[in-house]
């Protein structure tokens, strides 16, 4: 478990007015976003019309003076577990994956700073000619300076997802909360995709959601969220100003805490 020191010691550090105004439910986030949301209605790649829209969504975020962290996979270009099937080995094909993160990482660095948002994107495999590496006090200093943090490959470790990475870097960053952006609104008792009756669930704890077993992150993430008591918000990136709607303390989505 993360000292409670540990958590809160550098909070104190990031002078941000802007948000003390706001008055703001969240001044500190993690946004996790899986690598598919940025593929829109294809298969694979990336479709620009849905990066211009994540952006849009983060800077009226951003403008509000909220600390953006932001961590997103890399499944619209490639996946580990699909190259198992194709006789990769586990551990390269976590490492392409990783690289997969890289590209879309970015893609959505490109399209915030063309928005007038500065960035800095850390990787936590070392590639000085594109990205810094994570340092965490690096990345504490570039909120103190207003930037938004894109955190890429993963957390550099073979077998850990991209959720575990969030989790981590959450924890680590000493964000509010882990807000993990879907295409639907929250956390079912069954896939609303596929089931119209699937029943959501707005607020529920840990523990509910492990004897439900109802699939939140994987059970890395999962388990590092509960034993360090970070909440995680589950809802629709994909409707027009939730995320914004979340930081200024509205209720959306699924609520999931201790």
């Amino acid at each position: 478990m993360v000292p409670a020191s540990y958590k809160c010691r550098d909070k104190f550090t990031t002078q941000n007015t802007l948000a003390d105004k706001q008055e703001l439910k969240y001044k500190r986030v993690l946004l996790k976003l899986s690598g598919e949301s940025l593929s829109g209605g294809a298969d694979s790649g990336i479709d620009v019309k849905i990066l211009n829209y994540l952006t849009s969504e983060i800077k009226k975020v951003y403008d509000l003076g909220t600390d953006v962290g932001i961590v997103i996979g890399g499944g619209n270009i490639f996946r580990g577990l699909s190259a198992q099937e194709q006789g990769i080995d586990a551990v390269t094909g976590d490492y392409m994956g990783m690289l997969a993160t890289i590209i879309n990482s970015l893609a959505l660095q490109n399209s915030l700073e063309k928005a007038g948002m500065p960035t800095r994107l850390l990787s936590a495999i070392d590639m000085n000619k594109i990205a810094e590496p994570f340092v965490r006090r690096r990345a504490m200093r570039h909120f103190e300076k207003r930037r938004i943090v894109i955190f890429g490959a993963g957390t550099g470790n073979p077998f850990f997802t991209t959720d575990t990475a969030g989790a981590l870097r959450a924890l680590e960053i000493c964000a509010d909360v882990i807000l993990k952006g879907t295409r639907v609104d929250g956390v079912y008792d069954t896939d609303p995709e596929k089931n119209s009756k699937a029943t959501m669930y707005h607020n529920i704890t840990f523990g509910e959601a492990l004897n439900l077993n109802l699939k939140v992150m994987d059970m890395t993430a999962f388990a590092l969220c509960r034993e360090n008591n970070i909440p995680i918000i589950v809802f629709n990136m994909n409707k027009e100003n939730n995320f914004k709607n979340i930081v200024l303390g509205k209720k959306i989505g699924t609520f999931v805490h201790n």
